[in-house]
């Protein structure tokens, strides 16, 4: 146990990354690789950070590898599971064993086959009607035990505090711009996947997976192929209608 503390990031740490990346996504985005390593002493975790402004826009910000950005993004193509949930109650989400969970049964077939075994996601407070969440997943059983639990609690509140610091410290000119970028990719990801399914006749995973398979095969990001897929179709890139709060 006293490797998993020792191993946490501090608040040092944490004020740390304030100094060195007062922008916000910047600052989000070496978050999640601080988290995923801080959080690792006893098997490898992945970490994403979740941003919800309101219901119809959530969208990940931050990830410290593609194997968390995968396991968020297809939960919101499900518009549920344990992040999202974690999101709505306000409250962390444990699931030990993704094989034998059956609240998300669809989303976590595919989690399944990615070969993670255990999630778990923390809220983060932030100010306004915003909300975040730090989103673990692991392929080790049984790391993220009860004390395992009371750390990243204890890490998310530290960092929900950093976080509320950077937003502060961020321009909010930039901090719309860069958001409004996030947001365009998910709305290309969402318009890809409905064009798919228009096309195949086929349901919202079966889309989702469709492509992410062409997206492997042409070695593109899923954004990429994503955005080339709705320009082509409508004749110029998407547009994304977003009012910050």
């Amino acid at each position: 146990m006293d490797d998993l503390r020792s191993g946490t990031a501090t608040a040092a740490q944490l004020q740390d990354l304030l100094v060195h990346h007062e922008d916000v996504l910047e600052f989000l985005q070496h978050l999640a690789r601080l988290s995923s390593s801080s959080l690792s002493s006893r098997g490898m975790v992945y970490c994403g950070i979740t941003l919800q402004r309101s219901r119809e826009l959530t969208f990940t910000v931050a990830s410290s590898d593609s194997t968390a950005l995968e396991m968020d993004e297809m939960q919101y193509a499900f518009d549920d599971g344990p992040c999202l949930h974690a999101l709505r109650v306000h409250e962390p989400v444990h699931v030990p064993d993704t094989s034998r969970d059956e609240r998300w049964p669809e989303y976590l077939k595919h989690v399944v086959a990615q070969g993670v075994n255990t999630m778990y996601a923390v809220p983060l407070d932030l100010e306004g009607h915003s909300r975040a969440a730090l989103n673990l997943y692991s392929r080790s059983p049984g790391v993220f035990d009860e004390e395992f639990q009371r750390v990243a609690r204890t890490y998310a509140a530290e960092a929900s505090l950093a976080l509320r610091l950077a937003v502060r410290m961020s321009q909010r000119a930039t901090t719309v711009e860069d958001l409004q970028a996030v947001l365009q990719s998910r709305t290309d990801i969402d318009l890809a996947i409905g064009i798919i399914m228009g096309q195949n006749r086929c349901t919202q995973h079966e889309a989702f997976e469709t492509l992410k398979r062409a997206s492997n095969s042409r070695n593109l990001k899923l954004k990429v192929l994503a955005g080339e897929m709705v320009a082509r179709l409508n004749g110029a890139p998407s547009e994304t209608h977003f009012q910050p709060s």
